[in-house]
């Protein structure tokens, strides 16, 4: 045997030995070894549902106040700082200007920061608001669209926004119709809403009565059995009613 030939089998030998030491080495250190990469997916994440309070003093204008509204966040329904320009009169009209501008915040695409924080809205414009019909329900605001025709959460989000505001109605209840013929309905703004805002809003009731010719309100009457369908019985695939 050459000098060749046994120098070969000792560099192959070496290179065997050392292969398996390393090996060795990674079961030693509890590593299972592996000829294709691993795809580990990308690293968790976790959006805040928080925005700065810095974001909201930028956003700020002179005649400006604070408000808040309701948008969706990792699927629930979270409050939101803002400003908005809300008129200061607490008359029917003044209360229709509030609803008008706490549902352009609502359609308003969300800032940066609200963005990188999660947050996001389902009320999609135009939707514009007006006052009550001499037959509503003292209270009711009158939307550009069916309120049940709405996307669940859109809906949520207007109701929950409308009822921590003077857009809702005595009692704290929000009283929403539409453009068409249909009677208004009433809803309210629950914890379970905010918890799963893409389930049907259900409705609530007894309604406040119509205002009388004076312009006052008549007293709320509870809704005998039987006798509030056209107020509380939904059409056919609306939300359910809750007495």
């Amino acid at each position: 045997m050459t000098d060749q030939v046994r120098g070969l089998r000792t560099r192959r030998t070496a290179a065997g030995l050392a292969a398996l030491l390393g090996v060795l080495a990674l079961g030693g250190c509890g590593i299972r070894p592996t000829q294709v990469p691993v795809d580990g997916g990308p690293a968790p994440s976790r959006v805040p549902c928080e925005v700065n309070g810095d974001d909201i003093t930028q956003q700020s204008q002179s005649r400006d106040v604070p408000v808040r509204i309701y948008l969706v966040c990792a699927s629930q329904l979270e409050p939101v700082d803002r400003t908005a320009e809300i008129p200061e009169s607490k008359s029917v009209e003044g209360r229709v200007q509030v609803a008008q501008a706490l549902l352009e915040e609502l359609q308003r695409e969300p800032s940066t920061a609200e963005r990188e924080a999660g947050f996001a809205t389902y009320v999609r414009g135009p939707i514009a608001v007006s006052g009550q019909r001499r037959s509503d329900p003292d209270g009711t605001l009158r939307l550009s669209r069916q309120p049940e025709d709405l996307p669940a959460a859109a809906l949520a989000q207007i109701v929950c926004t409308f009822s921590e505001s003077q857009a809702s109605a005595t009692g704290g209840a929000v009283i929403l119709g539409g453009p068409g013929e249909y009677a208004p309905r009433g809803y309210g703004c629950s914890g379970k809403a905010k918890d799963r805002p893409e389930d049907v809003l259900p409705t609530v009731g007894p309604l406040p009565s119509p205002s009388r010719a004076d312009g006052t309100a008549a007293t709320s009457q509870a809704v005998p059995p039987g006798a509030g369908a056209a107020l509380s019985t939904p059409r056919s695939g609306g939300p359910t009613t809750v007495e």
